[in-house]
């Protein structure tokens, strides 16, 4: 009895033990979008996303997620339409999923191909650039996701009949840790 309960957790229980995965949460995030018209140029900045990441078997897979009322540009109205024009009551979520090779963890630069979903539409970004930086246990990213209007087919606002430039790139700035 003992030699197949001994062989039975032998079976199971080891490969389960070999196979190490490294967790990461989200700590603290800074994510902010720049829109730019003739007139003036506008940050709006989340505070809000929330993120896991699971790291072993080569691989790295990470989930971001912030909500779409959670980006503050300082003017309420403005802020609003932004959610109107985005579709926020109806995708109240932004998402970003990036897979990268678990190797890439140790380097200064990360490249990420990121699928980022926003307003009802997905966008694909190949080989992003983001910083690795290591501060005691922590590990801060930072990056600018290149987004774009017409990547998620929003209608750019127009100011005294000028529409906004189409790019809206995202800065991000991360911190992680291992669970």
């Amino acid at each position: 009895m003992r030699h197949k309960f001994l062989l039975a957790f032998l079976f199971f229980a080891l490969p389960a033990l070999s196979q190490t995965s490294t967790q990461w949460v989200l700590d603290q995030s800074t994510l902010t979008y720049h829109m730019s018209h003739p007139m003036h140029e506008v940050d709006g900045v989340s505070r809000a996303a929330k993120g896991k990441g699971v790291c072993g078997a080569g691989q790295c897979d990470f989930l971001i997620a912030a909500p779409v009322k959670s980006f503050d540009s300082g003017d309420s109205n403005r802020d609003l339409h932004m959610i109107q024009t985005t579709r926020g009551g109806e995708f109240p979520m932004v998402v970003v999923r990036t897979r990268f090779p678990e190797a890439a963890t140790g380097s200064a630069t990360i490249y990420a191909d990121l699928e980022v979903q926003f307003a009802g539409q997905t966008a694909h970004y190949a080989h992003v650039p983001f910083q690795r930086a290591t501060v005691g246990k922590e590990v801060r990213i930072t990056g600018t996701i290149p987004a774009t209007c017409s990547d998620f087919k929003i209608d750019r606002p127009s100011f005294l009949t000028v529409p906004i430039k189409n790019e809206i790139p995202v800065r991000v700035d991360m911190t992680w840790k291992t669970q």
